[in-house]
């Protein structure tokens, strides 16, 4: 069964540190671009990061660049969202996918996790 798991998600106080995992299983994600998207209630799914297969291309949306880095293993089978300075508007409900190429829309990632809530709040 090919399945993408999220985690790491959770509680933090505005300016604080998260790291989110995104690891597959069913599959190798070699091959694959891996994707962040978010979720918030009552908003659409918005690109966050994105990061090619080979770990060379990465992207960003403006709203997380210079605070969000998005980081892959490989050998590990495992994709990093690493977000810091986050602010209460990052919350939302994270999940990654994956695709052959990076892409800001959602209908082109084949694959999708069940997603992890990060709530920034003091």
């Amino acid at each position: 069964q090919l399945q993408l798991v999220e985690s790491g998600g959770g509680l933090v106080q505005p300016g604080g540190s998260l790291r989110l995992s995104c690891a597959a299983s069913g599959f190798t994600l070699d091959y694959y671009a891996i994707g962040w998207f978010r979720q918030a209630p009552g908003k659409e799914r918005e690109g966050v990061s994105c990061i090619s297969s080979s770990g060379g291309s990465t992207n960003y949306a403006d709203s997380v660049k210079g605070r969000f880095t998005i980081s892959r293993d490989n050998a590990k089978n495992t994709v990093y969202l690493q977000m810091n300075s986050l602010k209460p508007e990052d919350t939302a409900v994270y999940y990654c996918a994956a695709s052959e190429t990076c892409s800001w829309y959602k209908q082109e990632y084949d694959y999708w996790g069940q997603g992890t809530q990060v709530t920034v709040s003091s």
